[in-house]
This record gives structure tokens, C-alpha cells and sequence, in this order.
């Protein structure tokens, strides 16, 4: 038997009155998604703990079978491991964004969402002028996504950065870092000097006066955040005993894969956006099922579409994962295996940002027919948000991956 799990990054949203109240995967065409529904089940997950922020750290580890109030520890260590940073007890590690301010404003938490190769001259620049060996470290990620790196047991986690994607407008001076109790006075100055100094050192970078030339916004100011130690999680074979595989092109992800003891497969063209090589995601998909149990394939575009506040590019990112991954997917697939398809959290157009809720998820099983392990009638016929929670079938996010694999197996 093999499983493959498939999450659309804030797939799930609100009912938009800009489109009849449909949400974008009531307005998209998936016929794949909607074939698997109906001959599978359908409920939905909240994968977000009380008190927890809805961030895909947090919920890409309750559907992975992780309690985050458990294993979690912030969102920079987990970037920090899928780029081979090596990280010391008491080291911190951030996810740093390269973005863009404007006139004391910040403006584009992602700098036009920057290549990779025009970032990465820039953190070179930021570890030859503000980076300190052994002390403060740049690391460079994928586009716009990067990582920071405090070492040493001096600096503390008692310090509050906000997350960029939830300030786009905001005054830089009114969302810089603050510390939580005296001993985080220290380092939320430290990273205060570093996001200010980033501005002097980068709006003169010939990569941004490039990117200003074509139009472009410039990757100007840095912007730290999500702070966290070296966590310990148990293999996910030891949890579930399954060998288990992660593609995607996000560091986050591949992070969680990492510190759970699943392989990492590297797509061609992957690129954490709507522009990203869905074929390819579903051929090292089949690849890799060679080799393992399970795979985890994760599409950061209906998230990335969310942010943008972009109802129709959010359709098409949906579209694309249902025609180009999954379609492919299912017209290769041999022998016995269970599918899920689900969304990590809500990403709703109408506030660009993360938002708590349930999310839809399905679970198919060439094996069995799964509506009948939990002695119910699928009358699914449509993969959305409404239906989901029609079915009655709510799960806790923890609870999800056994769920998935009993459900699936009998």
C-alpha cells in the first residue's frame, strides 16, 4: 500500500462576495479532486492548537502527526535545517525576508517575490557588511525567503517579531522587534540594528538599482522573524512505520520532513509560486513511491495567491495542482494506494493573510471504499468548503494521520 498525502498551502478560504459568494475552490474546476471525493470521503480539520499562531509550520506538523505544543519551537530552525545550517544548542535561527520598504513603509513582505539567484548576491552583501562569523549569519533560501542566524547562548527567545506578510503597509517603526521580558532587551536591539542597517546596505546594491530600472520593486530591508532552537521530533517511521518522502519547495517543509527522518526530494523547477513544475512535483512523486511508503507533496501557489489578495490566480493555482499534479499522478499510479488532498490553513483573498479555521480535506483509497469505515454515505460530489463540513466529519489536526492511514488501510 502506498500513501500519498497532497496539501495546498491556504487552499481553504472565505465565500468571496465578488464571486457569489463562492470561494475559489467552489469557482475552480477540479474534476480530478471532485472524482476522488466522491469515491472517497470528505470532512474537515482544524490544524491549528488553541493559542497557536495559523502558520504552516504549526499546521503542517498536526497533519504530519506532531503536536505542535509538543515539538514546535519556531519557524526558523525548521528553514534552517533544509539548507544544511547546522545549529548548536542555544543558537537562534529566523526566517528572514528579503522585502521592500518605502518612505518608512513596508510595502511587499516579498520584494515582487525576488529569484533566488538576484537574492542571493544580496545575502552575500549582508554577510560581508553586517554578518559576523560566528556570531550573526546569513543563509540563503529560496526567492525571497532566507534565514538569519543568531549563535550562542546570549541571545534569547524572549523577543517578538512580526511576521511580514501580515504588516504589508504597516509603519516600519511600529512592527519592529520588541522584547518580551528584560533579557530579550538585548537581542530585539540587535535585530532592530540589523532590519535599519540592512536599508543603507541594500537600496544602493546594484541588483536593486537593476530591479528599479525594470520596473521592479527593490529587496531593500531585511525582515527576521519566527525565531526558535534545534527541535527533537521522533521519525516519522518510528510513529507510523512508514518510510516517508517530502517534495516541495519550501525550506519550511522540507525542514519538518528533515527533523521527522523523511528523505527530501529536490524538483527541477520547483519554485514555492504559481509558476512552479506541477508535472515534476507528480514524476518524482511516482519516483520516489519506489522507494518509500508515503509521500508528502506540498503546492505553495493557492498560499502565495492568498497573500497577493488574487481570487482568479488562487483559482488557477488550484486548477493547476488538480490538472497537472493530480491528474498526472493518477493517470501513472499502480497497485494499491490512498490519496488525501487538504489544505494546511485558510489563506482568504479578502485579508491576505493566515487565518484559523477549519480546512476541507479527502481521503480516497483504491484499496477500500473508506466511507465505510466510518459506517457513513459519501454524498460528496464537489471538493469545497461547504460540503466538507456537510458530511459531519470534523478531526483534530494530530488525529488526522492515523486517521488517513486507518481509513485507508482498514
Amino acid at each position: 500500500m502506498k500513501y500519498i498525502v497532497i496539501i495546498g498551502d491556504g487552499m481553504a478560504d472565505y465565500p468571496n462576495v465578488n464571486f457569489k459568494g463562492k470561494t475559489p475552490l467552489e469557482v475552480a474546476d477540479h474534476p480530478n479532486m471532485d472524482m476522488l471525493v466522491s469515491k472517497g470521503l470528505c470532512g474537515v480539520l482544524n490544524t491549528i492548537p488553541q493559542g497557536m499562531d495559523a502558520g504552516s509550520d504549526i499546521a503542517i506538523m498536526s497533519i504530519l502527526g506532531y503536536n505542535p505544543k509538543k515539538y514546535y519551537t519556531g519557524r526558523g530552525p525548521l528553514e534552517a535545517v533544509a539548507l544544511g545550517v547546522k545549529l548548536k544548542n542555544g543558537d537562534l535561527a529566523f526566517r528572514c525576508n528579503l522585502a521592500t520598504e518605502k518612505d518608512g513603509f513596508l510595502i511587499d513582505y516579498s520584494a515582487n517575490h525576488i529569484t533566488t539567484e538576484e537574492a542571493s548576491k544580496l545575502v552575500d552583501t549582508l554577510n560581508s557588511t553586517i554578518g559576523e562569523k560566528s556570531k550573526i549569519e546569513f543563509y540563503t533560501g529560496v526567492g525571497y525567503r532566507h534565514i538569519l542566524v543568531l549563535r550562542g547562548k546570549k541571545f534569547s527567545l524572549s523577543i517578538d517579531c512580526k511576521p511580514p506578510h501580515d504588516f504589508v503597509g504597516k509603519k516600519i517603526s511600529s512592527i519592529m522587534v520588541t522584547p518580551k521580558s528584560k533579557s530579550g532587551i538585548k537581542t530585539a536591539e540587535l535585530l532592530n540594528k540589523l532590519i535599519l542597517d540592512s536599508k543603507k546596505i541594500l537600496s544602493s546594491h546594484p541588483v536593486n538599482v537593476d530591479r528599479v530600472k525594470r520596473g521592479l520593486k527593490p529587496a531593500n530591508i531585511i525582515w527576521p522573524w519566527s525565531p526558535g532552537k534545534k527541535p527533537k521530533l521522533p521519525s516519522f517511521k518510528r510513529l507510523f512505520g512508514l518510510k516517508g518522502a517530502v517534495i516541495s519547495a519550501v525550506s519550511l517543509v522540507k525542514g519538518i520532513g528533515l527533523y521527522a527522518g523523511m528523505s527530501i526530494v529536490n524538483v527541477p523547477g520547483a519554485t514555492g509560486f504559481v509558476d512552479t513544475n506541477y508535472e515534476g512535483k507528480a514524476e518524482y512523486a511516482l519516483k520516489a513511491l519506489k522507494k518509500n511508503d508515503l509521500v508528502v507533496i506540498h503546492v505553495e501557489a493557492p498560499d502565495e495567491a492568498g497573500h497577493l489578495g488574487d481570487f482568479n490566480l488562487k483559482v488557477k493555482a488550484i486548477e493547476d495542482i488538480d490538472k497537472r499534479l493530480i491528474g498526472n499522478l493518477l493517470n501513472n499510479l499502480e497497485g494499491e494506494y490512498a490519496i488525501t488532498v487538504l489544505a494546511d490553513h485558510l489563506t482568504p483573498v479578502s485579508v491576505k493573510t493566515h487565518v484559523k479555521g477549519e480546512v476541507p480535506f479527502l481521503v480516497y483509497s483504491k484499496k477500500r471504499k473508506v466511507e465505510r469505515s466510518l459506517g457513513c454515505k459519501n454524498l460528496v460530489r464537489c471538493f469545497c468548503e461547504k460540503e466538507a463540513k456537510k458530511t459531519g466529519i470534523k478531526i483534530n489536526g494530530v488525529k488526522f494521520m492515523p486517521f488517513f492511514l486507518r481509513t485507508s488501510e482498514g
